[in-house]
């Protein structure tokens, strides 16, 4: 047998994984032990944890999260009004089953882009598509694609993820065609996919920020009705940290 022709091949059919065990038990005799099924089934789940663990870090970078948040480190202090039993329930990612959005608003400093991306980080290891966009870039690169004449594919691939995160909602004013904009996507993902949005603004003042009020009407239906609402409060964790330096 041909070893490093075996190897080779392997790597070629990017099996490079599979490749790395056989060269480990050719070149330092490792799993001796080990009868033909187990050393094959060693192989192939070394393989699939390999994709597997590829394919989340591209889908994490396709997501283009701004901060390396970590489901891990969210911190569920007394003020922040942070309920954990909710939140663990909505990392199950039960909610992307169900078609249903999250609503996170607050002052600002509080955490709530941090939790917002790690929400969306937990939803790209379990394998869901999601991109995470501040509201003002959201706006921006829609606009630039229309100049573009790429304005129905990227429209599609906004409608199609599992969850779309739109972050710091309401920080910038509106426009006819902003509004057109979050009207189009949120119609196209209403009860197909899950929306994430973050926002200084309580959802009592959206109706004004969004301006237009049958428009507003119409985008706050399909967000607001079928949400989970968390509504954090405290003290900025950023002007905490300034302190602590």
């Amino acid at each position: 047998m041909n070893t490093h022709n075996t190897i080779e091949k392997m790597t070629a059919m990017r099996m490079k994984a599979m490749a790395a065990v056989y060269h480990q038990a050719v070149t330092q005799h490792l799993y001796r032990e080990m009868g033909q099924d187990e050393f094959t089934a060693l192989m192939i789940d070394q393989e699939w944890e390999d994709r597997q663990h590829r394919r989340i870090q591209r889908m994490m970078t396709n997501a283009r999260f701004q901060q390396h948040a970590s489901a891990r480190d969210l911190d569920f202090k007394d003020g922040r009004k942070l309920d954990r039993t909710l939140i663990e329930r909505l990392l199950s990612m039960g909610f992307i089953k169900h078609r249903e959005n999250i609503i996170i608003t607050g002052p600002t400093g509080v955490g709530k882009s941090y939790l917002a991306q790690a929400i969306g980080v937990q939803a790209c290891q379990m394998l869901h598509r999601t991109t995470y966009f501040t509201t003002s870039r959201l706006f921006e690169e829609v606009k630039l694609a229309r100049m573009q004449g790429t304005y129905l594919k990227m429209m599609g691939l906004l409608i199609k993820q599992d969850l779309l995160i739109i972050d710091d909602f309401g920080l910038c004013p509106m426009d006819a065609i902003d509004r057109q904009t979050l009207l189009e996507i949120v119609d196209g993902r209403h009860q197909k996919r899950s929306t994430l949005i973050s926002s200084q603004i309580p959802v009592a003042g959206w109706h004004a920020l969004i301006g237009e009020g049958t428009m507003a009407d119409a985008i706050l239906d399909r967000i607001v009705n079928t949400s989970h609402r968390l509504q954090l409060s405290g003290d900025s964790l950023r002007k905490k940290q300034n302190l602590s330096q």
